[in-house]
């Protein structure tokens, strides 16, 4: 992932408002009704004046509590649900000014979208269900079973072809609905809370998948999700929702080092800070005259290296993935941010 590249996806200024005359509300108050207005006018606003950018080969997790605008928010983006107001572009085009036959496309040729529910077709077997995209693109049917073959293999379901959906267990099932939505090709995934059904272990088993996945496939995706440590595990970045609105969007280091609201701090509270800060987030500049023992790398979890660190009598040298210098790390820093800054 890289910001120097063009996004994939954008949304400006964007609101999903529901109620009667939710549009005309919108214009008389310039684009930005207040909570009082929206209360007056008997509204609800589930999406409220967001604007993000996603780019290419990354991992954007929207999270927030049930009822926080995370899902609807995706499905404005997608135009499954019409905005009300604002802008959304997919690879520059205004997707707001794309027609009805236009959006069919890109969903079919374009997107790919997992939800919370498998919505395997139960009639089919398992290969007639990653091939069903295929088939409504009227691939020929030689050519898209090749293909879903492919897509199963790559979930690790080669074997389970001829299976139907309730011979499977959940995470089998939700694989299968991974692998439909792959069959595509797509340029960019939504995946709306995908293992929020599954049990624990699976579900974790789930996340390793995705992960490896993605090693392969760097995809760009938006990822719909309740649970902060799932965020924390799978994003390049959090976006965190709030009544509708994203309070913070960051690196997960980030958020937790700097939450910029009380609500952001409260959702981070609790995190094992080891295993999601890294040295590069408590590196420091060094002074030309400064000493220091022993290398490591940048991107390394402070849970790996943190007993190196506070052993050390000097601070460590940090560098980046090409061997060079980037700062160090004093021993204080690391305990600051593992622990809080010490009170008198």
């Amino acid at each position: 992932m890289t910001s120097d590249a063009a996004p994939i996806v954008a949304c400006r200024n964007l609101w999903k408002i529901y109620g009667d005359n939710a549009e005309l509300l919108l214009r008389q108050c310039n684009g930005a009704p207040s909570a009082e207005d929206l209360k007056a006018a008997e509204c609800i606003a589930a999406v409220r004046n967001v604007s993000l950018e996603v780019f290419p080969g990354e991992i954007l997790v929207v999270m927030g509590l049930s009822g926080s605008g995370k899902s609807t928010l995706a499905r404005c983006l997608s135009r499954l649900i019409e905005p009300t107001g604002g802008e959304v572009f997919f690879e520059g085009r205004d997707l707001l000014r794309a027609s009805p036959a236009e959006l069919i496309e890109l969903r079919r040729h374009r997107m790919g979208m997992v939800f919370q529910h498998f919505a395997l077709l139960p009639h089919r077997t398992v290969l007639r269900n990653v091939a069903f995209p295929l088939e409504v693109q009227g691939i020929p049917p030689r050519e898209r079973e090749k293909q879903a073959a492919e897509m199963l293999d790559l979930v690790g379901l080669r074997g389970r072809e001829n299976y139907y959906p309730r011979e499977l267990s959940g995470g089998q099932q939700q694989r299968v609905g991974i692998a439909r939505s792959l069959a595509v090709k797509p340029d960019l995934w939504f995946l709306d809370e995908p293992f929020s059904a599954l049990d624990p272990l699976i579900r974790r088993e789930m996340q390793d998948e995705f992960l490896r996945l993605q090693g392969m496939l760097h995809k760009t995706i938006i990822f719909i999700t309740h649970d902060f440590d799932e965020a924390l595990r799978l994003a390049d970045r959090i976006a965190i929702m709030y009544e509708g609105s994203v309070v913070q969007m960051d690196a997960p280091e980030a958020l937790v080092l700097n939450p910029k609201t009380d609500y952001v701090r409260e959702f981070t509270k609790d995190v094992s800070r080891d295993k999601v800060l890294t040295v590069g987030g408590v590196a420091e500049p060094a002074a030309d005259d400064e000493s220091a023992e022993g290398e490591i790398p940048k991107g390394a979890k402070l849970a790996d290296v943190a007993r190196q660190i506070l052993s050390a009598k000097k601070p460590a040298r940090v560098v980046d993935e090409n061997g060079a210098p980037a700062g160090i790390v004093r021993r204080e820093r690391v305990i600051e941010a593992l622990f809080g800054p010490s009170r008198p």
